[in-house]
């Protein structure tokens, strides 16, 4: 029978300043229909009971002065430390200070405040059994490769195969730090899942909602106040 024991650390990248919202609050902790941003992306992590662990990096400055909701959060199971000078350096930050008995990492970004339990259950049960899996939909929109400054088309790229990449993104922990540990300077990754994908190491794609969306501009605040309020 699987250990039933929780075995999963959760890091949920949060050290961004969130300028392109145009607002002088932390994206990640904006509300949407009176949430958090961030709490809202806690929560379903939070609520697993496969979850030994949350650890949340957050910019220097923020950590020292976090929100009173995310204060009284803080304990054994939940965490804020200092984040790096990147998405990977954060993250990273926060797997280093994850306990041993997390054999399991699940990535997230602060900025999709609506990921679902199914797509959460999903990629847990597929990095209990040692694979890494990702969360991401089928492109479906028609894609134009472009010139560096955008103003005209080189070419129409077949849309066939294509994924837009979501979080969560899973892995069983040894893979995951080898991948930070042999990342190489010039690989310019996004997402754990490439760093993985550099050492020849299969991962998955679990196929998630659209509703899983990444807030990331003025535009995408009131589409995710429109998705709260249903």
């Amino acid at each position: 029978m699987r250990n039933s024991s929780p075995d999963i650390g959760v890091v949920i990248a949060a050290g961004g300043s969130g300028e392109r919202v145009g607002s002088t609050i932390p994206k990640q902790f904006r509300e949407i229909a009176g949430v958090p941003m961030l709490l809202r992306a806690i929560r379903p992590f939070a609520a697993h009971a496969l979850v030994a662990e949350i650890v949340i990096p957050l910019p220097l400055d923020m950590l020292a002065n976090p929100p009173g909701w995310l204060s009284d959060l803080v304990g054994d199971r939940l965490r804020i430390v200092a984040g790096g000078k990147t998405r990977a350096a954060s993250v990273a930050s926060g797997v280093a200070t994850l306990s041993p008995s997390c054999t399991g990492l699940l990535i997230h970004d602060a900025a999709r405040p609506f990921v679902g339990t199914d797509i959460v259950d999903a990629i847990i049960e597929r990095v209990r059994v040692g694979a890494c899996a990702i969360a991401a939909v089928p492109v479906s929109d028609t894609i134009k490769r472009s010139e560096p400054d955008g103003e005209q088309i080189l070419e129409t790229v077949r849309r066939e195969g294509l994924w837009c990449a979501h979080t969560p993104q899973g892995f069983p922990r040894q893979v995951l730090e080898r991948a930070y540990a042999e990342a190489q300077p010039s690989l310019n990754a996004t997402d754990e899942a490439a760093l993985v994908e550099a050492l020849g190491i299969p991962v998955e794609l679990i196929r998630d909602s659209t509703t899983n969306m990444k807030v990331t501009s003025p535009e995408d605040l009131v589409m995710a106040e429109a998705l709260a309020s249903q």
